[in-house]
């Protein structure tokens, strides 16, 4: 017989209350603690502040306004920094105070305090080097945070790839595989007012009309386009804003130019709290580099303004001269997801814009899809050729069959006992 429960307490109106469960503190030292359960306090982009991968509390980041981004993200005189405080820089990032440098491409990723990071996002190789203290950084003042999250990256991911032609047909079960890596690329923007002076030509096209003798000796007329060519000079004048160099040369050239452009102007004063749950990258350029780089975007771009300016049909530059005035810079974070995986022991390497969504991705080719593309394109040729050789073949007209009457009317006369035509026909046939 089961035991009965124990009496009630004298006084008691029913069950005794439940304990409130204790709300833990968070650890000494966490950066970003959710105030619910001590966890910490990851950046979400589709909550666009900071949420917690455990019970949910988000912290929202408003955007800054106009006369915040004014005032925080700071255009920094290039020549009076490169003489003065590139040496001194002694800045770190809040949650990223210690590097690692990968062995297998070379970049520097910053490490997230108290997050274990055994692979490299840009190529998987297993960081064995020792982490060291984080020393002599530029501090970013700006950052584009990531406006996509893991599972819209990857829906772009997999839109990227379902409109790829000739692609293996194991290939989306393979790259589903891959892992996407969240992280903040290092860049430099210049800007600066020029003045150019330039020589060169100008040439005009005009046409005359020409006699020639053909081949058959008749005279025949032809025009001929000539250029008139004049000496000119001129001043260009440009400002330009937010030049954008990659600080870091991890991400391919080809690939990092696709993800172009980049929202600059939405760009928000930088916050340690974008950075959390998200890697960074150490910039690796150092400005001097990056300011030539930037140079040459502009010279390209100038010389479209010269050519403009000189007018005509065609254009000659012979001199130039190019004053930067007002030089500055800014280290900025921009995001981009990272997928990498192997098809037949190859690694390929898909990136995501973080803010748009764009793609750009290396990709293989599956030969046999493209050569029987081919072998049908050549055998439609083949049975289109057969095809309008019958119809040509059938639609000419068919030639009249001779009577035996018309043939032998045309015989030379024969007797009749030697006439091959019988009773049938006259004697002569």
């Amino acid at each position: 017989m089961p035991s009965l429960p124990p009496p009630m307490p004298a006084g008691s109106d029913g069950p005794p209350p439940i304990p409130q469960a204790e709300r833990k503190a968070p650890p000494p030292g966490r950066k970003f603690p959710c105030k619910q359960c001590g966890a910490k306090l990851d950046y979400d982009p589709e909550a666009r502040g900071l949420k917690c991968p455990y019970c949910g509390f988000t912290e929202v980041i408003a955007p800054a306004d106009e006369n915040t981004r004014a005032e925080e993200i700071k255009e920094h005189d290039l020549e009076e920094f490169l003489a003065t405080q590139e040496e001194a820089a002694h800045a770190t990032i809040g949650g990223h105070s210690s590097q690692v440098t990968c062995a297998g491409c070379g970049a520097v990723i910053l490490l997230q305090d108290k997050v274990a990071t055994d692979k490299c996002p840009y190529c998987n190789t297993h960081l064995e080097n020792k982490p060291e203290e984080v020393k002599n950084l530029i501090a970013p003042e700006s950052v584009l945070p990531f406006a996509l999250s893991d599972r819209q990256a990857r829906d772009s991911f997999n839109k990227w790839l379902s409109g790829l032609w000739f692609a293996p047909s194991e290939l989306k079960q393979l790259a589903n595989l891959g892992q996407f890596s969240s992280m903040y690329c290092p860049y430099w923007t210049y800007d600066a007012m020029t003045y150019t002076s330039y020589n060169g030509e100008r040439g005009d096209d005009y046409t005359t009309t020409e006699t020639y003798t053909d081949s058959d000796g008749k005279q025949q007329t032809r025009t001929v386009t000539h250029t008139s060519w004049r000496r000119v000079s001129g001043e260009v004048r440009h400002f330009f804003d937010d030049v954008l160099i990659r600080a870091a040369k991890t991400l391919p050239q080809h690939l990092a130019d696709k993800l172009n452009p980049w929202a600059l102007p939405s760009l928000e004063p930088y916050k340690d709290e974008y950075l959390s749950g998200h890697q960074a990258e150490r910039y690796s350029v150092s400005l001097t580099d990056g300011y030539g780089e930037a140079k040459q975007v502009m010279r390209d771009h100038i010389t479209g303004l010269i050519n403009r300016d000189i007018g005509g049909d065609h254009q000659r530059i012979h001199w130039r001269q190019t004053q930067h005035n007002a030089v500055t810079f800014k280290h900025t974070l921009l995001p981009v997801w990272i997928a990498n995986y192997r098809y037949r022991e190859k690694l390929f390497q898909v990136l995501v814009n973080g803010e748009s969504g764009k793609v750009a991705g290396d990709r293989p080719w599956s030969w046999f899809k493209i050569l029987r593309l081919v072998f049908l394109i050549l055998l439609a040729i083949v049975l289109a050729a057969v095809l309008v050789s019958k119809v040509r073949g059938s639609s000419a007209p068919a030639k009249p069959r001779a009577s035996l009457q018309s043939v032998c009317a045309n015989l030379p006369d024969f007797s009749e006992e030697n006439s091959f035509c019988g009773p049938f026909v006259s004697t002569r046939c």
